[in-house]
């Protein structure tokens, strides 16, 4: 059974690209279309806007609506381990109700949606156990009601459902060549600029702000974490290009959901000498009160039972944003840590303590300041790692702080200051890193 899962999990995650260039037969995998002739481009004045979204039935059948102001096309497909529906769309507007998603029904026990590429959505669906989707189409707008996509799902057992992700032994269709080169460009497209050549000779700083589009992160009101990193992760690299000794490359400059092993090869592809990724935490309610910020290194085993907590819940991106979760090769998802791992671990150690005689001065800092744990997002060979968690969401005053651009200000030139004091030193023991 488990060769089985690891087959069914091979799945190829077509991009939203192809959303318009194929359109697969099998019932698991469905492309629905509910107008005639070709797609039309669309442009940021005509996105379709979701206005709605509902769930009805059972534990044995349970159906999803959404209300949208045109018709589209979509992607649907079911994942395993654990058990989830992704529907990909084109770009659209969500404008739901707050907390749609956070409850479910049925066979749904919650669903969440958001950006997942410049030009195209998604929906993610947690399952309560295995399901198919029996059915998935769009409806044009009839008798006062708008147009909607509507998808409907029906228990399995496992054996059935993992039967049914086995694709590879069923003959896949492929787009036709003007559209697989057409898709293939709208994918290239999507994907960070590669380094110009002649290659910049400066050292490469790669600034990660945590989760994004899909994927909320941690959440206070109306603050999110996502939102609250990109711009605190935009001001780091502004500061750190005013000097113009370093080359400053983003994981993600927008509302953009970009997997886990993405940042990894990010990171690798563009040698850089330090990666920084940037988050902020929370803790469940009733579990107390935490504040301050903290700085993690990568490590087999997590220093304590909260560093490896909030391993475990950042490890989860990329399920949040459905993605499937063992079809990315070994040296990404499961990186063997050699030699050269073990240096690139001192140095990010090295780092690690730099960042915090600078922050300390600045920033109130979690007790204790230094942790380390099994983040997969750190895990690339050869290249310093640091994971700073601004603050604590859930505390009052580090949130007051997070919004604070006072406070940004000064947190930012404190980090700026401890990566220039770190790459200084480097370079001038062992040369340009890159």
């Amino acid at each position: 059974m488990e060769s089985l899962a690891g087959r069914a999990n091979h799945v190829v995650l077509l991009g939203c690209a192809l959303l318009c260039a194929a359109a697969l037969l099998c019932p698991e995998t469905v492309i629905v279309s509910a107008s005639e002739g070709q797609p039309v481009p669309v442009t940021a004045s005509n996105f379709p806007i979701a206005s709605d979204a509902r769930l009805g039935g059972d534990t044995k059948q349970t159906r999803f609506v959404l209300d949208l102001d045109k018709t589209i096309q979509f992607r649907a497909f079911a994942l395993a381990d654990p058990y989830r529906v992704v529907v990909d769309m084109p770009q659209v507007t969500f404008r739901l109700a707050a907390g749609v998603g956070a409850a479910g029904r049925g066979l749904i026990k919650a669903f969440r949606f958001g950006l997942v590429m410049p030009g195209g959505s998604r929906i993610v669906f947690d399952l309560t156990g295995p399901a198919r989707i029996a059915n998935s189409y769009v409806l044009d707008a009839a008798n006062g009601q708008p147009p909607r996509l509507v998808l409907e799902l029906q228990e399995v057992d496992r054996a059935t459902f993992l039967q049914s992700l086995a694709v590879e032994s069923r003959p896949e269709p492929k787009p036709a060549p003007a559209e697989a080169a057409n898709a293939d460009a709208a994918a290239e497209a999507a994907l960070p600029p590669k380094p110009a050549a002649p290659a910049d000779p400066r050292p490469v700083v790669v600034i990660d702000p945590g989760h994004g589009g899909i994927d909320n992160g941690t959440q206070s009101g109306a603050e999110t974490e996502k939102s609250l990193v990109l711009g605190f992760g935009l001001a780091l690299r502004d500061r750190i290009e005013k000097s113009g000794k370093y080359r400053v490359v983003m994981t993600r400059t927008d509302d953009t959901f970009i997997p886990l092993a993405d940042r990894v090869r990010i990171a690798r592809n563009q040698s850089a000498a330090l990666f920084v990724s940037i988050h902020a935490d929370a803790l469940p309610h009733r579990e107390g009160d935490a504040q301050g910020a903290t700085i993690y290194t990568l490590s087999d085993h997590a220093s304590d039972v909260e560093a490896e907590r909030l391993a475990e819940a950042e490890n989860k991106a990329d399920a949040i944003g459905g993605v499937n979760l063992t079809g990315e090769p070994t040296d990404v998802a499961d990186i063997l840590i050699d030699l050269a791992q073990r240096e690139t671990r001192t140095f990010s150690n090295r780092f690690a303590r730099l960042l915090m005689g600078e922050m300390k001065n600045t920033v109130r800092m979690h007790k204790p300041p230094l942790k380390s744990a099994g983040f997969k997002v750190l895990k690339a060979p050869d290249v310093p790692s640091v994971l700073i968690e601004l603050g604590y969401v859930s505390n009052k005053g580090d949130l007051e702080h997070l919004v604070s651009e006072n406070w940004r200000s000064r947190t930012v030139e404190s980090m700026a200051q401890a990566i220039d004091a770190f790459l200084a030193k480097r370079l001038a023991t062992a040369g340009p890193a890159n």
